[in-house]
């Protein structure tokens, strides 16, 4: 279907050509319209095919393959045969093509020149438009690979979210497991609803904030579970989160680091999130209290996970501020929803 439309714009612009000329020399001159009919629709049809001839055999049979001296040498020999076949048309139809005023007649040197210069003329739109196409169709297929290549690391990125997540999750149910906590079943139901909404509703590109808000939600709901509710966290939602979408499983790593490196189990110290949202724009706002002998330093999987993908997902749409301190880390995300 796309090889139709490019035959078909083709010939839509040579027949717009040829009667745009035609259309011109008819209003300056005495020829009757058979005699410009055979010399336009004749002599198009000869610069033409050897538009064509450049474009379909001669580059992509030589030029392409960086054969320069005979792709000279064969557009020398085209010139001089299509000249010379240009003259016996003119010498058939002489009394059209070759008589001038007072009887006199265009001389074989000057009419070859003259067809040289249309040839040489076609040969270059010819040259022109296979280069344009050809550049054209190298960025498509740069911008494909590319693609390909992005959704390639994309995926991978998003597929070593859940073993980390799960990973992390089943430790902690692990320990009311073993500590025999009625709290246990509760856990174990929220992390088939986390799981349902990582397996099944976060599959696209980008998800409703609500739903990513909400499995935030969860994901702090069971980590008050494995802290006995003795986790603190003060969580704020400000602004408008209705209608807005989100890549999904973004800003969980930084909860998870949050929970697995800070401290949450301090009342005057609790977990600052903060999340607000504006028309285009949304601002995330975390900081917590660092343990002061922290022996895991196996977390950073996550926090390179999500700058990679920020740098992927939201190139020059995001901002990151991270303040790695004595004391405390606080994290700072702006991006264009």
């Amino acid at each position: 279907m796309k090889q139709h439309w490019q035959i078909f714009w083709h010939a839509f612009f040579w027949i717009a050509m040829v009667s745009f000329f035609l259309f011109i020399a008819s209003a300056n001159t005495k020829l009757t319209v058979e005699e410009l009919l055979v010399i336009f629709v004749l002599y198009a049809v000869i610069n033409i095919s050897l538009f064509y001839l450049n474009f379909l055999v001669l580059i992509p049979k030589f030029l392409d393959k960086k054969k320069y001296g005979i792709y000279a040498f064969s557009i020398l020999v085209t010139v001089i045969v299509y000249g010379l076949g240009k003259y016996g048309v003119a010498v058939i139809f002489k009394q059209v093509v070759l008589a001038r005023s007072k009887g006199e007649v265009v001389g074989f040197g000057h009419f070859f020149l003259s067809t040289i210069f249309t040839s040489l003329v076609f040969l270059f739109l010819s040259t022109a438009l296979k280069f344009t196409v050809d550049w054209f169709l190298n960025e498509r297929i740069q911008r494909d690979l590319e693609n390909q290549r992005l959704s390639a690391e994309l995926a991978f990125l998003k597929s070593q979210i859940n073993p980390h997540f799960l990973f992390n999750s089943l430790n902690s149910i692990y320990s009311l497991a073993y500590q025999r906590s009625e709290t246990t079943p509760e856990a174990i139901l929220k992390l088939s609803e986390i799981m349902r909404y990582m397996l099944y509703e976060c599959n696209d590109n980008k998800v409703d904030l609500v739903k990513e808000l909400q499995y935030l939600q969860n994901y702090i709901d069971l980590q008050k579970i494995r802290f006995g509710n003795k986790a603190f966290i003060d969580y704020k939602v400000e602004g408008k989160v209705l209608n807005q979408q989100i890549v999904p499983l973004l800003l969980i790593a930084f909860i998870e680091n949050a929970f697995k490196h800070g401290v949450a189990s301090n009342p005057q110290t609790p977990i600052r999130l903060l999340i607000d949202v504006d028309e285009a724009h949304l601002h995330f706002y975390m900081q917590n209290k660092k343990h002061t002998n922290n022996r895991d330093a196996s977390g950073g999987i996550g926090l390179n996970n999500v700058k990679r993908r920020l740098d992927l997902l939201y190139p020059g749409k995001y901002n990151l501020d991270i303040r790695d301190e004595a004391d405390t880390y606080t994290v700072e995300l702006s991006l264009v929803l």
